[in-house]
């Protein structure tokens, strides 16, 4: 697809073989790409080292956003081995399951800023750590939903989360482009993963987007891969700032 050859990429979100990140973590790989992949615990790694294994990842660690020195350790561990850092793929999100199913007028204090921490201020922790890394130049990238732009049914605490890191991607985008890093936000339309079956009513949700969405169909892993491995590549080198849509055409008609 494109030329990643050389290019040394972190990827943040492994949970299994369904996950977003993996299918952009196949699309990299394929690509030429070397990676450093994370899992979250070590209940976690039995699922994410056998896939990291198959890409070959030349990092594999554990990374609890919440824990500020696994952060340090991982990045320490890429300066290390590569001395570089090319992109960055953010893919994780999280909301206590009692604030993600009630209302948003409900949501707790904790709630909230645990959502805020580990959705949203975990890209800018990532981003100010690869900033030095990133000598040449690179290109972050993270993982939102239409449930920013417009109120979504059963989305809830995620929609206000969400928009609050297309935001940061726009700021974090015009702070670091005189470095030559590009920042995206990539908002796929519904998809079966892990993730989404914490929300409520989710199949109603994929079946609307199928009947609505110009093309009718919904988008793939696969499909969610290439996007970023263009993003990343350095044929998308005068894009950055924006969140861009692969969710078949939904967006115009949501």
């Amino acid at each position: 697809m494109f030329n990643l050859n050389g290019k040394k990429g972190l990827v943040v979100g492994v949970a299994n073989n369904q996950s977003i990140a993996y299918g952009c973590a196949k699309a990299f790989s394929v690509c030429g790409a070397n990676l450093a992949v994370t899992y979250l615990n070590e209940k976690a790694q039995s699922h994410v080292r056998p896939l990291a294994d198959l890409l070959s990842a030349q990092i594999i660690m554990p990374l609890d956003v919440e824990q500020d020195d696994q952060l340090e350790a991982l990045f320490e561990a890429i300066e290390k081995k590569w001395g570089k850092l090319d992109f960055v793929l953010h893919s994780i999100a999280f909301a206590p399951k009692d604030d993600l199913h009630g209302r948003v007028t409900d949501c707790s204090r904790e709630g909230f800023s645990r959502a805020m921490d580990i959705s949203c201020h975990s890209f800018i922790r990532m981003a100010k750590r690869a900033e030095p890394l990133m000598k040449d130049g690179g290109c972050l990238l993270t993982m939102s939903y239409f449930g920013a732009d417009e109120v979504i049914q059963n989305y809830g605490i995620m929609g206000p989360v969400k928009a609050a890191l297309q935001a940061s991607t726009r700021y974090l985008a015009a702070e670091l482009g005189p470095k030559g890093i590009r920042v995206h936000a990539v908002s796929p339309g519904p998809l079966a993963t892990r993730a989404a079956s914490g929300i409520p009513q989710f199949d109603s949700l994929m079946n609307e987007a199928v009947e609505r969405a110009p093309l009718h169909k919904l988008v793939s892993i696969d499909d969610i891969g290439a996007l970023c491995a263009y993003l990343v590549s350095d044929i998308a080198r005068t894009l950055t700032g924006g969140t861009i849509y692969i969710d078949g055409g939904y967006n115009i008609v949501g």
